[in-house]
């Protein structure tokens, strides 16, 4: 009753700020509540400032729902209570509305109406399995500390929970936290405080209150993990062809810590580890030599270390491979075994087990141990060990064993009272010479492992022991013959693969074993395994490699995996079969940036491993040396092409581009000079043949035609000057002739001839030289000819005339004098003009040698008058036509 009236009082206070602010007749109390989903609420409606309506006018809405009368209850005329249960997380509007009972109601609507916001949300709940580590960093201890736990509960977006976490120092009370909405945190500390008691939890809260978890109040080296050990090397020592000495380095000083190791080796390309027994290496050394290895084999060694106090700290990581290969032995040491003799506690110690006492006796040599003593192994049980339902093991021995050896071993167990029976354990010489169990199953039923055998029927069997392993763990339990199924009484472990064996036992002699693997309870793998690539992509494709997840991350047996690769936002998935541990990407585009991932699956679940990235190439391997050999090789094939085509067309290539250029000096006649004038060559038969000797009067200049006696002057002092400057004197007799204007009119035909070959002409008088007085009587000459490829003037290749081949023709004309031409009325000027020639042609020698033109076969006509001092040099081609001989009349 009393907080029925609290409630009124502290709704009409509401009621009243609230008609001050918007001058509602309806007020709801509580405003803006946060509700736990699972619980009921209950709110009041109150009318203000009004006396038009009563509580009996009211109702509720609920998501425009209105809600049962059933649920509502009036506190009196003024004050209307509902509650509502909260089921759902969604948030809900709440109105509180009035009838329409009145007109002032009706026109006054937004006054009677009121709402409130149902904000819902889960209370927190306690996190559990909180862990802390502090890290190595550098040859120090972070000062800071990562911890982790797990959520339990739920929350909504509309209420949060948020985490704390909290690191109180016990002695200082110095106190360091963070807050976050994950469930890890990292609380950065001064120093690290090392050999201090540190107290550390974590409060969840929200809107709806806070609670803790379990408080962890530990040494602060309880939460240390170290680097690996590092510098691990492995010797090989050539006196101990079975034994490999490991040597590492501390990774953190004494000072901070004092650690204990463990160390795993194995062949190097299988997957199954042994552990060294942490009792061997439980101290704080640096050095351990692994024995009882095979001869000429390669091991690959790692170490790990933690804290040596006993329950404290974590495991490093493993450290790196060190792998060496074992020194070769002699050849009998091959067939050599390591045999190692474990013990259990008996089931009735009946107080604390002290020793084992252990003999070894080869039945061939009658001697046990090679003595008659015993050998004793001690033990340090504690009181508790001792009341333990969990029975110990104890390494006993361990022993070389040559193949087909046979060993009887007795073992007694002894307290602080006496000893124990003796127990015998037969190794026999041949290891298969007693069959195993058949048809072995192992599988798991609420919680437990079940087995079930049939047993060999070749012999009968006396009892039977029962092994399970994982790791570097082993326990077995015995059984007796009559046995076909049992339960492992051992302590089993989730998410743990136990290697199960069964051992017919004949008479204290071992038979081969059946072996089974089985999980007690399978989960998801703790992780994916982590792809590379196995060496370098190529442009389409990619070769990716992994290994096995470790058995203890397996938490159950691998059913595939599955490869993830994108290169944006297609995702492309390949299912591949457990026992792979390679897969070649194809179709793959090229210079493009691929992620890939693979994902284990077991039947519980899966899990991602990371993500590896890699880029295809832009061209193929081979694929640039190919096209470079093949432009090469194009390249090479148009070089030689060309050179085929200029050495079978080189002519024409010469004639269009390197015209042939003639070269004087390399003319017959470049061996004339004037200081040295050729000798009058007697002529040849063959040189005289065809001549014509032309009578001529000496007033014969009339006939000379007119055009010709004009130009006598200019060419005369051109050939005059030609004979004392060319150089190019000299006689020669042509290979071909040429034949005469008189003989043939097809001049035009030669055009071509005389461009490429230019023809020279020389007289040369046999006595006599230029102003002798002219004797009467006809001069023998030497006409002589030289063929030069020197190109011609342009006077000299538009000759009016082109000689054309055959024979030279020399004619014998008679004439009358030039006088008797003139019909009577004699032109004394032409007669002074012709005398004035005659009289120069007195120069000309006494005898002219004319050497027929082989070229140049062409007829000489006396149609021009012969002057001197022109003929030592003419281009026959232009001027042969002209000359002639004559003898005065």
């Amino acid at each position: 009753m009393v907080s029925s009236r609290v409630l009124q009082l502290l709704a009409c206070l509401v009621s009243l700020l609230s008609a001050g602010a918007d001058d509602s007749h309806l007020v709801i109390a509580p405003q803006s509540p946060v509700l736990e989903i699972g619980t009921n609420f209950t709110a009041t409606c109150m009318i203000i400032n009004t006396a038009e309506i009563t509580a009996d006018d009211l109702y509720w809405n609920l998501s425009k729902t209105t809600v049962s009368k059933e649920q509502y209850i009036k506190i009196n005329k003024t004050a209307l209570n509902v509650t509502i249960p909260i089921t759902s997380e969604k948030p809900e509007w709440l109105f509180c509305l009035c009838k329409r009972v009145s007109p002032k109601v009706v026109l006054n609507n937004g006054r009677f109406i009121h709402g409130i916001l149902l904000v819902k949300g889960y209370r927190p709940e306690k996190p559990e399995n909180l862990s802390c580590v502090a890290v190595q960093n550098g040859t120090y201890i972070s000062p800071s500390i990562r911890c982790e736990w797990e959520v339990v509960g739920r929350q909504t977006t509309e209420v949060p929970t948020t985490y704390t976490l909290i690191v109180r120092q016990v002695l200082s009370g110095e106190t360091h936290y963070t807050s976050t909405p994950a469930k890890t945190a990292q609380v950065p500390l001064n120093v690290f405080p090392s050999f201090m008691l540190l107290d550390i939890w974590v409060e969840a809260h929200n809107k709806l209150g806070t609670i803790e978890s379990e408080h962890l109040k530990k040494d602060a080296n309880y939460f240390v993990k170290t680097n690996p050990p590092s510098d691990v090397t492995v010797i090989s020592e050539k006196s101990f062809p079975t034994s490999l000495l490991i040597n590492w380095a501390h990774p953190i000083a004494s000072e901070y810590l004092r650690l204990m190791y463990q160390i795993r080796f194995c062949r190097l390309g299988s997957h199954i580890w042994n552990y060294v027994p942490l009792e061997d290496t439980s101290e704080y050394i640096q050095s351990f030599r692994l024995q009882n290895l095979r001869p000429d084999t390669v091991y690959v060694t790692q170490v790990r270390c933690k804290n040596s106090q006993k329950n404290h700290g974590f495991w490093s990581n493993w450290s790196n491979n060190a792998t060496e290969r074992t020194q070769e032995d002699r050849e009998y040491s091959i067939n050599m075994h390591c045999v190692t003799f474990l013990c259990q506690d008996p089931e009735l110690s009946n107080g604390r087990i002290t020793r084992f006492d252990i003999m070894i006796q080869n039945p061939k040599d009658k001697i046990k141990n090679g003595s008659s003593e015993w050998e004793r192994i001690m033990v340090n049980r504690s009181e508790a060990d001792s009341s333990s339902s969990h029975r110990k093991i104890t390494l006993l021995k361990k022993i070389p064993l040559a193949d087909k050896t046979s060993v009887k071993v007795y073992v007694t167990a002894i307290n602080s009272v006496g000893k124990s029976d003796e127990a015998l354990l037969v190794i026999p010489a041949n290891a298969n010479e007693f069959a195993p169990v058949e048809e072995l199953m192992v599988w798991p039923h609420e919680g437990q492992l079940l087995l079930e055998w049939k047993p060999p029927t070749s012999t009968a069997v006396s009892e039977y022991v029962v092994e399970w392993v994982s790791g570097g763990q082993i326990d077995w339990q015995r059984e007796r013959g009559s046995t076909r199924h049992t339960v492992i009484k051992g302590n089993l472990e989730r998410f743990v693969c136990y290697n199960v064996s069964v051992y017919p036992i004949y008479s204290g002699r071992i038979g081969n074993p059946a072996h089974a693997e089985v999980f007690l309870e399978e989960g998801a793998p703790v992780r994916g395994p982590t792809v590379k690539l196995n060496g370098n992509p190529g442009r389409n494709e990619a070769k990716l490699t992994w290994e096995e997840i470790p058995q203890h991350s397996r938490r159950g047996f691998i059913t595939n995996y599955t490869i993830f690769y994108t290169s944006g936002a297609e995702i492309h998935a390949i299912t591949v079969p457990a026992n792979t541990t390679s897969y070649t990407l194809t179709s793959l585009s090229a210079n493009t940036k691929y992620d890939t991932w693979i994902k284990a699956s077991t039947i519980r679940g899966s899990a991602n491993g990371f993500n590896h990235s890699f880029t295809t190439l832009k061209y193929a391997p081979g694929e640039i040396e190919g096209i470079v050999v093949g432009v090469s090789l194009g390249f090479l094939f148009v070089v030689l092409m060309t050179m085929l085509i200029c050495f079978y067309k080189k002519d024409l290539i010469k004639k269009n581009f390197w015209p042939q250029i003639p070269n004087p000096g390399e003319s017959t006649i470049g061996n004339w000079s004037p200081d040295y004038p050729l000798k009058a060559e007697t002529p040849k038969e063959n040189c005289l043949s065809g001549i014509s000797v032309l009578d001529m009067d000496i007033c014969d200049g009339k006939c000379v035609i007119e055009e010709d006696k004009a130009s006598l002057p200019l060419k005369k002092d051109k050939y005059l000057s030609e004979e004392h400057s060319s150089g190019i004197g000299g006689s020669s007799c042509m290979s071909s002739p040429r034949q005469s204007v008189s003989d043939s009119d097809e001049g035009g035909d030669m055009a071509d001839t005389t461009s490429s070959t230019i023809q020279y002409s020389s007289v040369v008088a046999s006595s006599g030289y230029k102003g002798q007085t002219p004797n009467s009587h006809p001069q023998q000459s030497i006409f002589s000819r030289s063929e030069s490829t020197q190109p011609l003037l342009d006077s000299e290749e538009n000759a009016d005339m082109v000689v054309q081949d055959g024979s030279r023709q020399f004619q014998h004309f008679s004439r009358q004098p030039c006088c008797t031409h003139n019909a009577g009325n004699k032109d004394t000027t032409n007669c002074d003009d012709f005398s004035q020639l005659a009289m120069e042609q007195q120069e000309i020698p006494q005898s002219l040698d004319f050497c027929p033109l082989e070229e140049d076969n062409e007829q000489i006509t006396p149609t021009d008058e012969l002057s001197a001092d022109w003929l030592p040099t003419v281009p026959v081609s232009s001027y042969m036509p002209q000359l002639g001989g004559y003898r005065p009349q």
